[in-house]
């Protein structure tokens, strides 16, 4: 048995839970988010848990059987709490700002980067330097930062580019005179 599917989900009081044959959507303080069940797992839900269920002991349904239910842990941390990832840009004349559903980054390029913010996704800048996506959906939000790190990922020289908060940049050494 899987060690992460066997443990049932427990769905909070804040959260109201629906299930309806193979389709599973949460409703919280954050919002509401759905999903479709895999039709070769079993889902029950009693006494405010979720327990997900595999029928065989099949490859296939031993990694979906795990699968599922952390899909199912994240959606209900999603709808009680959310997802926050941070960003630092690092670099002279480096920075980010939010303007509407636009962010806006200056990254040394000849032209400024517009990235348009996507449903369900809150960008914010508490600095110039500083870039926090939060949302309910953690897949969106991790796609999101991926993204905009993507823009100028981190260099190993001088350490310039854009990285998730607390990463670490193996640094290399320059040319050296000999």
């Amino acid at each position: 048995m899987s060690r992460i599917g066997k443990k049932p989900v427990t769905v909070p009081n804040a959260v109201k839970a629906d299930l309806s044959g193979k389709h599973l959507s949460l409703q919280g303080p954050k919002g509401k988010l759905e999903m479709a069940i895999h039709p070769r797992l079993g889902v029950v839900l009693k006494d405010g848990q979720i327990e997900i269920t595999r029928p065989t002991n099949i490859r296939t349904d031993r990694a979906l059987h795990g699968l599922t239910r952390s899909l199912v842990q994240n959606m209900v941390a999603g709808v009680t709490q959310g997802f926050v990832k941070e960003l630092e840009i690092v670099g002279v004349g480096f920075k980010g700002q939010v303007k509407g559903k636009i962010f806006n980054l200056s990254l040394g390029f000849t032209h400024p980067i517009d990235y348009v913010i996507p449903d369900g996704i809150e960008i914010k800048c508490p600095n110039p330097t500083r870039v926090v996506v939060s949302g309910m959906d953690k897949q969106k939000v991790g796609q999101a930062a991926a993204e905009i790190r993507g823009f100028y990922e981190p260099e190993p020289y001088k350490g310039k580019g854009i990285h998730y908060v607390g990463e670490v940049i193996r640094r290399k050494q320059g040319k050296t005179v000999g």
